[in-house]
């Protein structure tokens, strides 16, 4: 930060100007002191990754371990998810894409959970770095990848040969795919980690302007509006990361256009 902003912020905070800065909830803090943060350093990113995993394991370990025929409200919620997961993966890639139906719904409800904990007051959107929505892209590119190979073999280059189009424009089309192919992991990740981030940097900002009495209600308003918007946010990126996910794994199953 350059001099002159430090000093306007200083200047604000001491005349009691509104100052607030949004992008702090978004920084990755050491949970014990205040040292450099490694790569084994447990941080605010790993607890809440770690709650996530929790809840998940609530839902569908100890809320479906009675498997009562009258299910409770816990053991509903993890068979409503259960079969939404299943059809979408049967529907979008296959019947013969069910053998990676246990993957695709760790996924799911890993990135469904890991953003509803994040709306809580005082969490982290754990969802909102690019460094965890990478690797979760990253994951599923290496996974399709390594299954069209293996099924297909060299058939699976048919992916980026359009033989529909005209013989001239093939290699042209070609290459476009190809780049695109490549580009997958990149907006996958930042679809997911731009949308998380983004609201919850708008939330902050009306909720600096509620310390300002004359548009406090009005503030208070937004944030009720752009926070039912989230919770419909939360669930739909984590539908769209999954879908996205079926979609991949359906080209690599049936690579040929």
């Amino acid at each position: 930060m350059r001099t002159t902003d430090v000093a306007t912020e200083a200047h604000g905070e001491e005349s009691g100007g509104l100052v607030f800065h949004p992008l702090d909830q978004f920084i990755v803090k050491p949970l014990f002191g205040d040292g450099p943060i490694h790569w084994y350093t447990p941080t605010n990113v790993t607890l809440w990754m770690f709650l996530a995993v929790v809840a998940v394991v609530l839902v569908f370990v100890v809320g479906g371990r009675g498997r009562a025929v009258i299910p409770s409200r816990m053991q509903s919620i993890g068979e409503l998810i259960y079969g939404f997961t299943y059809k979408m993966v049967e529907d979008v890639a296959g019947k013969d894409a069910v053998k990676f139906f246990p993957y695709i719904i760790t996924l799911f409800i890993f990135i469904l959970f890991s953003n509803f904990l994040g709306l809580l007051p005082m969490s982290f959107a754990t969802t909102s770095h690019i460094a965890v929505t990478a690797v979760l892209a990253a994951a599923v590119f290496l996974t399709v990848t390594i299954v069209g190979f293996v099924k297909n073999g060299a058939a699976f280059l048919g992916l980026f040969w359009v033989s529909s189009a005209p013989l001239a424009l093939r290699p042209i089309l070609a290459v476009i795919e190809l780049i695109s192919y490549f580009v997958r992991p990149v907006s996958h990740s930042i679809r997911l980690g731009g949308n998380i981030m983004a609201g919850h940097a708008v939330i902050k900002v009306f909720a600096g302007f509620a310390a300002i009495a004359a548009i406090s209600p009005v503030s208070v308003l937004a944030i009720s509006a752009i926070y039912g918007l989230e919770v419909l946010v939360a669930g739909i990126q984590a539908y769209v990361f999954t879908i996205l996910t079926c979609v991949y794994l359906k080209d690599a199953l049936h690579p040929s256009h």
